[in-house]
């Protein structure tokens, strides 16, 4: 990802939405700002409007090139002076995988950091804390001891807190993990970093809670929406689940919602791809950071490789988001879940990646898609 010239200066950008205008005024980044997101539209009620990234391998499909040059470079703003142990941690759904990737490039230099990311899905390991994200379509998020006792250990003696999603928009949801985590028996910390591809919240969380914060991101910004009062509400599917479903997670296969400190690249290390065969990976839920090692490799090998991933979030068709596919989630809570700016034969191969069994993989999916499933069994 070539930064070129990082931009300075205010640029004014904005969306129509159906329920009202958003303006969003860019005062620096990194890069390019309509390379790193654009717009959408919510089917949410509390919010009528989404930041969609486009570095991510979300809500649009990216190069898993391109997604590890996002990480590395927000990465390498974070301060290199935080006292240790680092206890990075990734916000559930859509920032796992950007936790993870923002984690791998600090640990480069950093042997007493370690990620965590917060979660939905209850492991049946034991959990340290939850807390609130009030404007999403799932709001309560849960977060684990790990079961490793060093890693544990890291957790609990942990100095400096570096809190990674894809945007903060008021900071709420920093203030309420920071809280949490205080009031969990997090006591030892002295710093605490946030970091986002996108910050619109005008350093809420610093003002909220003081100088030891500090935040750090690919893009700085604000933005106003003007709501129109006229506009009908749209009806939000069911997708708050924290609960186990039918197919239970093992916990010690798990990845990230119990703590972990190194980035292993394990997932189907036999598979083979022809040089310039064009191949999606697909992650599903939280479940990106190795389906996204698996796909580095595979572009490595030289195909043509774009990374996205299922979601929760529902979303309305128009502006970032061209095609939907809508399907059952595959940890049997009887939620639907998304696919989005993915249509079927756009693709030589699409690889399906799970930590369920692949029977949980709703059967439409993977039809409509022509999908091979690939499952995590180490």
């Amino acid at each position: 990802m070539n930064s070129g010239n990082p931009m300075t200066g205010a640029k004014a950008l904005h969306a129509n939405l159906k329920r009202g205008r958003l303006d969003v005024e860019v005062n620096a980044s990194t890069f390019d700002p309509q390379a790193l997101f654009s717009f959408a539209e919510r089917r949410n009620p509390k919010r009528a409007f989404l930041f969609v990234s486009r570095v991510l391998g979300r809500h649009i499909p990216a190069r898993p090139s391109l997604m590890a040059a996002s990480f590395n470079a927000l990465a390498a703003k974070i301060p290199a002076d935080l006292p240790g142990p680092v206890l990075v941690i990734g916000m559930a759904e859509t920032a796992v995988g950007l936790g993870a990737g923002v984690h791998r490039a600090l640990s480069r230099t950093r042997d007493d950091s370690l990620y965590l990311c917060s979660s939905r899905h209850p492991t049946g390991g034991e959990l340290f804390t939850r807390f609130e994200e009030e404007h999403s379509h799932a709001s309560s998020h849960l977060l684990h001891l790990p079961q490793d006792a060093k890693t544990r250990e890291m957790m609990l003696t942990a100095r400096s807190l570096v809190l990674v999603d894809d945007e903060a928009s008021t900071g709420n949801t920093f203030i309420n993990l920071s809280k949490a985590l205080a009031d969990a028996g997090l006591d030892s910390i002295e710093r605490i970093v946030t970091a986002t591809l996108t910050d619109w919240s005008g350093d809420a969380v610093r003002k909220a809670m003081g100088d030891h914060v500090s935040s750090v991101s690919l893009l700085d910004g604000s933005y106003t929406f003007t709501e129109d009062p006229a506009a009908e509400l749209p009806d939000m599917p069911e997708v708050g689940s924290v609960a186990q479903g039918d197919w239970p997670l093992d916990p010690n296969r798990d990845w990230a919602r119990m703590g972990v400190r190194e980035h292993l690249d394990t997932l189907a290390p036999g598979l083979q791809v022809s040089p310039g065969e064009r191949v999606l990976v697909i992650g599903t839920s939280e479940y990106v950071w190795r389906p996204f090692l698996l796909a580095e490799r595979l572009e490595r090998a030289g195909a043509d490789v774009h990374f996205s991933s299922t979601s929760r979030s529902p979303i309305a068709l128009g502006h970032a988001i061209d095609h939907a596919l809508s399907f059952c989630d595959n940890y049997g809570l009887g939620i639907p879940n998304f696919l989005y700016n993915v249509a079927p034969g756009q693709f030589d191969r699409v690889l399906i990646c799970t930590e369920t069994p692949a029977a949980a993989v709703d059967p439409a999916l993977i039809s409509a898609l022509n999908a091979q499933v690939i499952v995590d069994e180490r």
